[in-house]
């Protein structure tokens, strides 16, 4: 187990991808996969300790398929390993995004629903409604199983040169009785160049977008909603285009509350195959 995470690490690193329409690392906004293409993405989040913690680095493997031009699909395969502990396999997330609307309008709705088959050494903090346990032992939370229905209201809009999103969630727990979590994400990002320069060059201002995005819970059914009991965080967020269908996703964030790590490092890389849905339509009509 401990080389398939050390393999999902190495990919990060060595694959080429095609840039996202934006930045986030957490927030969603309303694009989605092309149809029949195939994006296949890792990201890596790297916990920086408090006196009390240990260091750790948490990876996972997405992909994501364009089902329709409204129906986005994704598979997440995610590990953890903690300084001084061990190497786990925490489990996999599916997930479904549909735009009801086919039009682009002033504010794009998005409807996510997602079913996690998780344990509790999972630390990939893809949303975060409570307080993520980064203290435990591996050994005591792995067996923990965490099976979890998730639902988001996506809402998303493009302001000039500027995206602007919104994420309210809620999440259940199905395999204990936890009540209704809820949690929140938003950002604002915006290329660096809306004009495209007149040679072909990686480092042209239009091929890096920026922005910011804040995350965190929002309480529950149990404990009350608020912001008291749960970590809550400010990311800035870079994404580089680095050739055609090539990005570098890059954000550092920090922690607006004594909850959790202090600082949350993400970065990602993602590889997109074009006209996959084409190409293994063709592929097993040809065996026929």
């Amino acid at each position: 187990m401990a080389r398939f995470l050390l393999c999902l690490c190495l990919c990060g690193t060595s694959l080429i991808c095609r840039a996202q329409e934006s930045p986030y690392v957490v927030t969603y906004d309303h694009h989605l996969e092309e149809p029949g293409n195939l994006e296949i993405e890792t990201f890596s989040t790297i916990g920086i300790p408090r006196s009390n913690q240990n260091a750790y680095i948490a990876p996972y493997l997405e992909l994501e398929y364009g089902v329709t031009g409204r129906w986005t699909s994704e598979l997440y395969l995610e590990g953890q390993g903690t300084a001084g502990d061990s190497t786990v396999f925490t489990g996999w997330r599916l997930e479904n995004r549909f735009r009801p609307l086919k039009r682009e309008h002033w504010i794009n709705p998005v409807l996510y629903l997602e079913y996690e088959d998780i344990n509790e050494a999972s630390r990939i903090l893809k949303e975060i409604t409570g307080t993520p346990d980064v203290t435990s032992p591996n050994a005591e939370l792995q067996p923990i199983k965490v099976r979890e229905l998730e639902a988001k209201l996506i809402l998303s809009s493009t302001v000039r040169d500027w995206n602007i999103a919104g994420n309210f969630l809620t999440e259940k727990n199905l395999s204990r009785d936890e009540g209704f979590e809820f949690g929140y994400a938003f950002g604002f990002s915006r290329p660096l160049s809306s004009l495209a320069s007149a040679q072909n060059c990686r480092f042209c201002r239009e091929n890096f977008i920026v922005g910011v995005e804040f995350y965190g819970g929002l309480g529950s059914t149990v404990d009350g909603v608020g912001f008291r009991h749960a970590a809550h965080y400010a990311a800035p967020v870079v994404s580089w285009q680095v050739s055609e269908n090539a990005s570098l996703h890059f954000s550092p964030g920090v922690a607006l509350s004594g909850l959790g790590s202090p600082v949350l490092i993400r970065i990602g890389y993602s590889y997109e195959v074009r006209g996959f849905g084409n190409k293994l339509a063709q592929l097993f009509g040809s065996r026929r």
